[in-house]
């Protein structure tokens, strides 16, 4: 059994790891077809050889060919190291700066066989969200980072470590890209080839950032869309015997069993797997399990009766044969007064794709998830923050927990009558996190907030370490699906109408912003969520040390992270959200402009209103901002 230590000694070169091949107990991403050309494969091999001594060649080119051309993909099983993948204790890992560490304990997370799609591929989520491309990458990455210091920052391309360059101590510990080709050549096809050839990825969003949290990472999301699509279409957010129908339990989409729960509505979840469907079953996400639709319908009856919380699994497709019949279903179930809404992965656009939904670009008959429920929460700032507890103790984990609660009981005395409700639903969810027991792999939480939520909590639990309470650091971080974290017209920006929509410079600026606004690592990707070439997306890890400079750091890049979403993205589009962004730009010292025509409009606001807005909650000396500049 390998250590730590091992995997952060380089590549395993003297001697040779056994090649044990594929662990038959673990379940496997599915064959890939990139169709290559004897160059191309001959290429690709040579992609692969490049992370070793010629002296090796010998013994591992037939071993790479042959994965090549039985699986479509250069994984390099012989390098998979036998230690269990898991956040182990920041204080474990050998490093030079925790800074260092924390991407370390981040990126074993994702690789969690509990957490991890297809762990021994590097696939943590999505099909084909990858960490790295192979695990010479992974042994290389880790060797570089144990011996990393606070003036260095390690470089990725697509899972391809070019090494490490000298920094400043703010800079980022790693800029990681993924997926960026020139895009005339962002199609699905040239994809597969790139991929194969070792010199593209695919890292899905927090995946190929490091920054996965397993399926509570989506629950808090899932749950808000539930909740709101019932006080959308039903006119209540009392959802007793009330019934969702939806399909998935993989590494995302498992969280809509426990969200249907927790809202207290009877979730139906489709699966045709039965792995993802046993593996949320065993860990208590799903409560019943069964391949008979007549025991479905029935136990839906019961359930409807007595208005009791449910989360039936179904193993089955959702609809048998294709697209096109899913289609049909849906409109039927619509026609009979069933509410239908696109919950992020394309449907629609592949359904217009199949010739069977119509309309423009971005315009079908049914609506995305953010045109009718979570694009108005996104408007308002409102997005999936979270945290990680490096110690890996669920008690700071609790402690955080509270603190979090605790701050926004304190912020939300003093919001207007429409966000409150927001408020309220984040209190309750956070207060009620513990009890349904949501943790797989790190010590993590999920948790909806707006900038002002952020930053405080941020800076309440910075205060906390440097106190002695919380035992080790915190890493916070996001969702990629976020306020401005992505761009993508098929779901994050399907609310924007003004032609922007298949713009990416939110996404970018964001990346940008937050590597010099001092987070510890950055990513960029191409694909994710709705798939490649149709969205640009980035996400970031920021650790929470108890210093004040970490304090600094987080002030700063929390304002950016979720301003430059709510001024860009929202602001143009939403008249009724103006109010808002006053509040939130005004609150953090910034002047806010506006396109009009050929003039620019600055949005006046009264001095005692912008002094009034940056009163809050937060502990004394640890507001949002100090006093800015503002206009009159």
């Amino acid at each position: 059994m390998s250590s730590l230590k091992d995997i952060c000694s380089a590549l395993p070169l003297d001697p040779l790891p056994p090649n044990r091949g594929r662990d038959p107990k673990l379940p496997h991403a599915p064959i890939r077809t990139p169709n290559l050309t004897a160059e191309e494969e001959r290429l690709a091999l040579k992609n692969a050889l490049r992370y070793f001594p010629p002296s090796h060649h010998a013994t591992l080119a037939p071993e790479f060919a042959q994965e090549l051309r039985q699986y479509g993909h250069i994984y390099m099983y012989r390098f998979c190291p036998t230690l269990r993948m898991r956040a182990y204790p920041i204080d474990q890992y050998p490093c030079c700066t925790r800074q260092a560490a924390s991407i370390m304990l981040m990126i074993m997370n994702n690789l969690d066989p509990a957490v991890a799609q297809f762990p021994q591929e590097l696939v943590t989520y999505g099909g084909n969200g990858q960490v790295f491309s192979n695990w010479a990458q992974f042994r290389l990455v880790m060797h570089y980072l144990s011996e990393m210091t606070e003036e260095q920052t390690l470089v990725m391309y697509s899972g391809h470590p070019m090494g490490l360059f000298p920094s400043l101590p703010s800079s980022p510990r790693a800029i990681i890209t993924n997926g960026m080709v020139i895009p005339n050549y962002s199609s699905r096809n040239q994809y597969e080839k790139m991929f194969a050839l070792g010199v593209s990825m695919y890292g899905q969003m927090t995946a190929g950032s490091y920054c996965y949290i397993g399926p509570q990472g989506i629950v808090h999301g899932t749950l808000l869309t539930v909740l709101n699509a019932g006080r959308r279409y039903l006119g209540s957010d009392d959802l007793k015997g009330r019934v969702f129908v939806t399909s998935g339990l993989g590494g995302m989409s498992g969280a809509q069993a426990k969200a249907a729960v927790i809202a207290g509505c009877i979730g139906v979840i489709a699966e045709v797997d039965e792995t993802p469907l046993r593996k949320r079953h065993e860990q208590g996400w799903l409560m019943e399990v069964t391949s008979s639709m007549e025991h479905c319908i029935k136990r839906i009856r019961e359930a409807k009766s007595y208005k009791t919380p449910l989360s039936m699994g179904y193993h089955g497709n959702i609809v048998d044969l294709c697209l096109r019949r899913h289609v049909e279903a849906i409109n039927k179930l619509s026609d009979a007064g069933m509410f239908f809404w696109d919950y992020g992965n394309a449907f629609l656009l592949e359904a217009q794709r199949a010739e069977k939904v119509g309309g423009g670009a971005t315009e079908f008959r049914y609506p995305s998830y953010v045109q009718h429920i979570m694009g108005d929460i996104f408007s308002l700032g409102f997005g999936p923050f979270r945290w990680v507890c490096t110690s890996g103790d669920p008690k700071d984990l609790a402690l955080t927990d509270d603190i979090a609660a605790t701050v926004l009981e304190g912020i939300s005395a003093n919001v207007s009558d429409r966000i409150r409700q927001q408020y309220n639903d984040n209190i309750r969810w956070i207060r009620e996190a513990g009890k349904h027991k949501m943790v797989v792999g790190s010590q993590a939480r999920i948790l909806y907030s707006d900038q002002k939520g952020r930053i405080c909590i941020a800076l309440a639990i910075n205060q906390a370490i440097a106190d002695g309470r919380v035992s080790a650091p915190v890493v916070i971080s996001r969702d990629h699906h976020d306020v401005s974290g992505t761009d993508s017209p098929f779901r994050e920006t399907s609310n924007v109408y003004d032609g922007s929509a298949f713009c990416a410079d939110m996404a970018v600026q964001n990346f940008v912003g937050d590597a010099f606004r001092g987070a510890t690592w950055v990513a960029l990707h191409n694909g994710g969520g709705v798939g490649w070439g149709e969205v640009m997306n980035g996400g970031f890890g920021l650790l929470l040390d108890g210093s004040e400079e970490a304090a600094k750091r987080a002030r700063l890049m929390l304002n950016w992270d979720v301003s430059n979403g709510v001024r860009v993205q929202r602001g143009e589009q939403h008249d009724r959200f103006q109010p808002h962004l006053l509040f939130t730009m005004c609150s953090n010292g910034s002047n806010l402009c506006a396109a009009g025509g050929s003039s620019l409009l600055v949005w006046k606001l009264k001095r005692e209103q912008a002094v009034a807005s940056r009163a809050g909650p937060c502990p004394a000396g640890l507001g949002p901002h100090e006093e800015g500049p503002l206009i009159y």
